[in-house]
């Protein structure tokens, strides 16, 4: 296969993955915007100032509530931890905002299967409940002192902005009547757009990867690194090595997912596969944000714990599901074997397509074009409490 050949079969294999995850990614995204724009937060975060199971569920549910791409969650969880949430809050809120969501939840039983789906809810609490535990052991007071001086610096990142706006409906009122209000389709119409303009870059950059390795690294190549004819090697090594894969793709949030069928396929196991998507919280880029926004120390604790915590529930979500027989039993990922064609994928896809334009044309209807620009930096005056 020649490079011109090669570059085309990628192409071809990104676009595949591409048009059969678009539907449940605008489906997800939606969802997650309708829950954005009319729940509002504001009166929960000071319950996230302690450590408590309570304070750690409350950061939990709360996350999973924000849905962001990684580099937001990032952002919001240091602006959460200067207004007075607890370290390990911040961090649990972080997690579950990118890992406990609907999206994510949606792509994953499209691509891979429902197993993967309901591992990842089952999953995603016992990492958090590892990272509680080993921050409760290792984090010391002075870590965390000089993690809030660094972090009350002000330190702007590339989502700063996004993270500072808060878009949500206000008032109060049943559910549908603040959605359906012209405030709340507004609201709905601005998250939407953002969270995409956020994450776009991250979903593009996956597909890339995942054709490049669909089309170009052998199976069989794969199947040797993962060590998929020993079972047991496999399951020791699947969930250490799934997360450092993650480390150097620089893919992240829902992108990981296409990477993520590719290595099922190539035989890495169930909970390596889980673990690998846990790691959108370690690649480098963000490593490198926690070292501007907390400092070296904590950067590195952050890095150690996540790495133990995202392995240990790997572990843990395998040696559950496999004596259930719920770790399927064939390596067919759905997105890896798809083509474009009139089927009820692609008149979803021209279905979803329409309804996000509908919200593309309200959100730059209402006048908030420019708050596209607030996400390269902090907020413009207006828009870090702008009201629907």
């Amino acid at each position: 296969m020649n490079p011109f050949e090669a570059v085309l079969k990628s192409l071809a294999e990104a676009g595949n993955m591409g048009w059969e995850i678009l539907w449940p990614l605008i489906l997800g995204f939606l969802l997650s915007a309708i829950v954005q724009a009319v729940v509002r937060t504001e009166r929960i975060t000071r319950l996230m100032s302690g450590t408590s199971p309570r304070a750690l569920a409350v950061s939990a549910g709360l996350g999973a509530a924000s849905s962001s791409c990684s580099y937001a969650a990032v952002a919001l969880a240091r602006s959460l931890f200067r207004k007075g949430a607890s370290f390990t809050s911040a961090m649990v809120f972080e997690i579950a905002s990118t890992n406990l969501v609907v999206e994510l939840g949606i792509i994953l039983a499209i691509a891979l299967g429902w197993q993967f789906t309901l591992a990842e809810f089952i999953a995603g609490p016992i990492m958090i409940v590892f990272v509680a535990l080993m921050f409760r052991l290792w984090l010391r007071r002075k870590i965390v002192d000089a993690a809030r001086a660094q972090a009350d610096k002000g330190v702007a990142g590339s989502m700063e902005g996004h993270a500072g706006m808060d878009m949500s409906v206000q008032g109060d009122g049943p559910f549908l009547r603040r959605l359906l209000s012209r405030a709340g389709l507004t609201a709905t119409s601005r998250y939407f757009v953002m969270d995409w303009a956020a994450v776009l870059r991250d979903i593009v950059l996956g597909l890339l990867i995942a054709g490049a390795f669909a089309a170009l690294v052998p199976k069989a190549w794969l199947q040797t690194l993962f060590f998929a004819k020993d079972p047991v090697l496999a399951f020791v090594l699947g969930p250490l090595i799934g997360p450092l894969i993650a480390v150097v793709s620089f893919v992240c949030s829902v992108g990981n997912v296409p990477l993520a069928a590719v290595l099922w396929n190539g035989g890495i196991s169930f909970g390596g596969v889980m673990s690998f998507i846990f790691a959108d919280l370690i690649i480098i880029p963000i490593l490198l944000i926690y070292r501007r926004y907390y400092g070296t120390r904590a950067m590195l604790l952050i890095a150690g714990v996540f790495y133990l915590a995202m392995a240990a529930a790997g572990y843990v979500i395998e040696l559950v599901f496999t004596p259930l027989g719920l770790v399927p039993a064939q390596r067919h990922a759905a997105v890896l074997e798809a083509t474009i064609s009139w089927n009820y994928t692609t008149f979803l896809d021209i279905a979803f397509l329409v309804i996000a334009g509908a919200l593309l044309v309200l959100f730059f209807r209402s006048g908030s074009g420019p708050m596209l620009r607030a996400m390269g930096g902090s907020p413009e005056p207006g828009h870090a409490g702008v009201e629907a």
